[in-house]
């Protein structure tokens, strides 16, 4: 976008906290807390300390502050500890409702409107498509809200009603392009302008939250955000950063600590954004979240299993990460694992699990003509295939004659397949096969 020498805001975009995660944690028996719940505390404690020191003009939050809507008493406790500094500094804080923020499906309120009830200076709680002008210490700032919508949210039951899920889907994202533009049409074109958004895009790489929201939204289509009045859009909800419109910049800064295994690598951040009319930039500042390291390996034809497993645990640098191992044995050879020695191996991370995936000898042989290297057609690799499958055997001419048309091949291919396996074949089957051939 244009740079027009206005000064700029400096604005600390930050989305997805999660903070009251467990998963994967232990007590510190220091502090009698969960120690992931430290973890996102420590996470979220480096942001608020950039927005203080900086300082920013302005911190958005793009949702997702817990991990469902009734989060503990001492984990409202630790976000509003960190938030107080905001408002202590006299830094003004937008924070949006995102989908674990609401109570069955925005039914039953959001966990963060308390801070509206309690009037914390300086602080908008965004739970419904509305417009902010704000006053920041160096110049006046407009945000649209746009919290996590349900179908609810937009349409009624009787608007609904014998409606394909598809033309559901089109409904909902007329209705809301109305309904943006409706507050686009009542935007100062003088002051910068941010949408603040908790939703999914089309053209986002998703993770878990995809799965953990299903049915409970509906995905925006990227065009619908690429307005020229916004100068920046700051996103929630995906847990990857990522940039999916360079103008105007459209930004999902992703979550702040890893929760899962699918998260192990991910880069963890906030966005530092410096905005005026007309311009804006901004910058991925990586957090050190903690590491999630999977170690995964098959030892079924080591001679010495134990060895190999600890030399790949040797290697993988699990050093207060969250490590998980993963590695395929033979049944006979597990008596050659001690697996005190692996948990001692193992010891050295924050925590860790361990899933052994026992092979069974079937399972080894199914494909006893599939040599390293080696490479089957398709007849020849069913046929392997089959010939170690006993409860196959009835079907084994239907499976054949099936892969033959798809393949094309010839009836004489075919009856050799047969004959190879040693097929009892119905006589009202060969009387056509002979005809055929």
């Amino acid at each position: 976008m244009k740079c027009n020498h206005k000064s700029m805001l400096k604005v600390l975009h930050l989305s997805d906290i999660h903070l009251g995660s467990t998963t994967h944690g232990r007590i510190n028996p220091k502090t009698g807390m969960n120690s992931r719940i430290e973890d996102f505390v420590a996470s979220l404690t480096l942001c608020i300390d950039r927005a203080v020191n900086e300082p920013a003009d302005l911190v958005l939050f793009g949702g997702d502050a817990f991990p469902d809507a009734t989060p503990p008493p001492i984990v409202q406790q630790a976000f509003a500890k960190q938030f107080r500094r905001l408002a202590d500094a006299g830094i003004p804080a937008v924070l949006l409702i995102g989908n674990h923020d609401q109570h069955t499906q925005g039914q039953g309120g959001a966990s963060l409107a308390i801070y509206r009830s309690l009037a914390v200076p300086g602080f908008i709680v965004g739970d419904r498509i509305e417009t902010h002008q704000i006053e920041t210490r160096n110049g006046n700032i407009q945000i649209i809200t746009l919290p996590w919508l349900t179908r609810s949210a937009l349409l009624t039951r009787q608007e609904t009603e014998g409606l394909s899920m598809a033309e559901v889907g089109r409904l909902l994202i007329d209705r809301l392009a109305v309904v943006l533009e409706a507050e686009i049409r009542q935007l100062d074109r003088d002051l910068p302008t941010v949408l603040l958004a908790h939703l999914m895009v089309d053209k986002a790489t998703y993770g878990a939250e995809r799965f953990l929201a299903a049915g409970k939204g509906f995905t925006i289509p990227l065009s619908l955000l690429c307005h020229e009045a916004f100068d920046y859009v700051a996103l929630g909800h995906v847990h990857r950063h990522q940039v999916l419109c360079q103008n105007p910049l459209v930004v999902y800064p992703g979550s702040i600590e890893r929760v899962d295994f699918g998260e192990e690598n991910e880069a963890k951040g906030y966005c530092w954004v410096e905005i005026a009319q007309g311009d804006a930039r901004f910058e991925f500042c990586p957090l050190p979240a903690r590491p999630f390291r999977t170690i995964q390996l098959d030892v079924c034809d080591a001679a010495d299993p134990q060895a190999q497993i600890l030399k790949a645990i040797d290697k993988a640098n699990i050093t207060d990460s969250i490590a998980r191992l993963i590695y395929r044995i033979k049944p006979e050879q597990l008596g050659q694992l001690d697996t005190s020695a692996l948990h001692t191996a193992l010891a050295a991370s924050h925590n860790y699990s361990i899933a052994p995936e026992v092979v069974s000898q079937s399972e080894r042989a199914r494909l006893p003509e599939l040599n390293a290297g080696e490479i089957l057609d398709p007849m020849s690799a069913l046929r392997a295939y089959l010939s170690t499958r006993e409860d196959l055997k009835i079907l084994a001419t239907d499976l054949l004659t099936a892969t033959q048309e798809l393949l094309g091949e010839s009836q004489e291919g075919l009856s050799e397949s047969i004959v190879a396996l040693q097929i009892p074949v119905p006589e009202q089957q060969l009387a056509i096969d002979l005809k055929t051939g």
